[in-house]
């Protein structure tokens, strides 16, 4: 069952987390995020690449993060695509939370793709 809001600082408090949920969504950053959830990639477990994204503090302020459908390389997935500033475009697939995990602290952070998952084309 959901808490309820029991004073202005509990509706401040939820307010806060809701405008910080629309800013991930939303707005120009250094690096476009895009996770494919179509049903191949929810089946292979796209839902955890997108709450690694939701759950790391890593991302705020730097990435705009987006679902999107199939891609069409379904044996690849999960898969998430990262376009940066430049409008170079990283594919990563196979994904998992600790390989997701490994892409934000080296490429969102870093600065370095991570070319082990990166999909050739």
């Amino acid at each position: 069952m959901a808490r309820k809001i029991a004073s202005v600082a509990d509706l401040n408090a939820l307010k806060a987390k809701a405008q910080g949920d629309v800013d991930l969504r939303s707005g120009a950053k250094e690096i476009v995020a895009t996770v494919h959830m179509g049903t191949c990639g929810i089946a292979a477990g796209a839902r955890d690449v997108l709450a690694e994204f939701l759950a790391s503090p890593d991302v705020a302020g730097r990435v705009t993060l987006r679902q999107t459908g199939c891609l069409g390389l379904c044996d690849q997935e999960p898969m998430m695509t990262l376009l940066d500033n430049s409008g170079k475009k990283f594919v990563y697939g196979k994904l998992d939370k600790h390989r997701t995990r490994e892409i934000i602290r080296e490429h969102i952070v870093g600065g370095r793709p991570v070319a082990r998952y990166l999909i050739q084309s």
